[in-house]
Formats: C-alpha cells, structure tokens, sequence
C-alpha cells in the first residue's frame, strides 16, 4: 500500500512532486498510509514515516494548497504541462452575467459525427463545464461507452479544455462556448444519441437577490432539461452554497411527477454526502478544503 512517506535523496523534491511520486487520489476512494486508510476528502492528516538508509520525508497534506490537491486528483490526466503557446495561461473570470447581450446569442450546432467517433452514444452533458477536467476523467475512464459535453460561459476555458482534448486522443469528449440558458434546447435537441446525465455541479452563485434571475437553472432550463432526458436519466446537481443548492432542489423537486430523487445510504438531511461520479470537481476541492460542505441531489426521470 501507498505511504505518503518516501525516501527522498534531493532536498529540492516538493510535498506535491513526491506526493504524486507515492499516489494518485484518482486510484481509490482511499488515502493508505501504513495499513491505515483515510478517506480522499480528509486534506491534513500525516503519514507515518518508515526506516531507511536514506533520509526519510513525510509529507503533511496541509503543506499542499488547494490547486495542489486539484493536480493530484487529476494527476492521471497530467495535463499540467499541455498548455498550448496559444491559449496560454487561463484566467477565470469568477461571475458572468449571462443575461448580458453578448451572450444571448444561441451556440451554432455542431456536425456530431466530426465532434464524437460515435455519436449514438448516451450522452452526458455538464452544464458549467469550467475547466474541463472533470468531464475529460470521465471521458476518459469510459472512452468507448458514453460521450461527454461541456457547455462553458467563458470561452478561453472552452478553447483550453479542448486543446486538451486534442492532446489527450479522445474522441468521446467536447466543449462548446455557450450559454445554457440560451443553448441547450437547440444543441441537445439535434444529438442523435440518448441523453443520459445532465450534470450542474457549483453554478455560478449570484448572491443578491438582484441578480437571482441570472442563476443558470431556472423553469426554461429544467423543462429543456426534463424534455430530451431519457427515461431513467439522471439529473446531478450540487453546490458549496446552501442557498444555491435549495434553489435548485426547489425547482427539479417541482417536477416529482416527472423526476424521482434518488436516496441512498450516503444522503443526509436529504444532502448526498459523496459525489456519486468517482471524481471530485475541482471547486469541490477548493470548498472541502476551505472546510464547507457540498450540498448535492441526485434525480431519475420516471
């Protein structure tokens, strides 16, 4: 089993380079340390050391910082290096009005059978794709069985996740600069294949009550949502913020005649308490990290 202690012999080796050297988060649910195991969300805790010849380092993952941990969920894809000179570094811009004018207008379709090798594949569509990563591990853990969409408000993070895509040989995985209330229906509607999971993981919050009318869900979207789902898709939405989490519980638990929600032995106070995909996102990191708790809901159409 994995230790988080390692021999060292350059003193120049950093917590996060000989972390990844030990483990990858992606391989277990589990962090082992000595015939111990953690669970993956716990972010201090340190290993025990063990004797050698050499100088023996024990890392403290409360030496590495949020996006450090971010890589190590992700090392698989080591995509830390794949940046092109042409898109170069991304800077996010954290809140975008999507009512503002430049972004009514909708997404153009894409030729799906240039897009995906097989475009009568489920289909599993995140809506606030972000970064990519996300959908890129899954993409890539189930390369021959599902395809995988992102739509992304801000378009740098779309040209990036897609030279990533470019770099990584997947042909089941794509992102398209567009705004989902505007867009989903015209997309969704032409792709060949079943809709199988709608995902809205961390949306934009929009805290003043203002500005509440700019939160991604709201009644068009979940009809959108609702009508090209296939019988027995599911519907994953989660959020760092209570209030945003309600919101969108309130508005899919309208639709009960429609939608099931989906209990298991993980749910608390009606909160399922692990992300049921395998892999966190990345603002799930950063908000576990920071101590908050991440509110989700799981829904099955009827």
């Amino acid at each position: 089993m994995a230790s988080l202690c390692q021999t060292c012999a350059s003193s120049s080796t950093t917590p996060l380079l000989l972390a990844k050297r030990v483990f990858s988060f992606n391989s277990s649910p589990y962090i082992f340390t000595s015939g111990h195991k953690i669970s993956r969300h716990c972010s201090s805790f340190r290993a025990s050391t063990f004797a050698s010849a050499s100088t023996s380092v024990c890392v403290d993952l409360k030496d590495l910082r949020s996006n450090e941990l971010v890589e190590l969920e992700y090392a698989e894809l080591n995509l830390n290096h794949k940046i092109s000179e042409e898109v170069g570094h991304v800077r996010i811009r954290q809140h975008v009005n999507p009512l503002s004018s430049s972004f009514s207008k909708p997404a153009a379709v894409p030729v799906w059978d240039e897009v995906y090798k097989d475009p009568s594949l489920p289909l599993m569509v995140d809506i606030g794709s972000g970064s990519g990563r996300f959908l890129l591990w899954l993409a890539n853990k189930n390369a021959e069985s599902s395809n995988y969409l992102g739509l992304e408000i801000r378009q740098k993070l779309v040209k990036r996740a897609n030279f990533w895509v470019n770099e990584l040989g997947l042909s089941n995985v794509h992102f398209i600069f567009a705004n989902a209330m505007v867009s989903f229906e015209q997309l969704i509607s032409s792709y060949p294949g079943p809709l199988e999971i709608v995902s809205i993981l961390c949306p934009d919050p929009h805290f003043k009550k203002r500005h509440q009318k700019r939160r991604v869900v709201q009644k068009p979207l979940v009809n959108s949502i609702l009508q090209n789902l296939k019988p027995g898709g599911k519907i994953f939405v989660q959020s760092d913020v209570l209030d945003v989490a309600q919101d969108m519980r309130d508005q899919f638990d309208e639709e009960s005649s429609v939608l099931q929600h989906m209990e298991t032995v993980d749910t608390e106070d009606g909160w399922l308490m692990e992300n049921p995909m395998g892999i966190r996102t990345e603002r799930e990191i950063h908000a576990e990290f920071e101590g908050a708790r991440i509110y989700r809901r799981l829904y099955q159409k009827r």
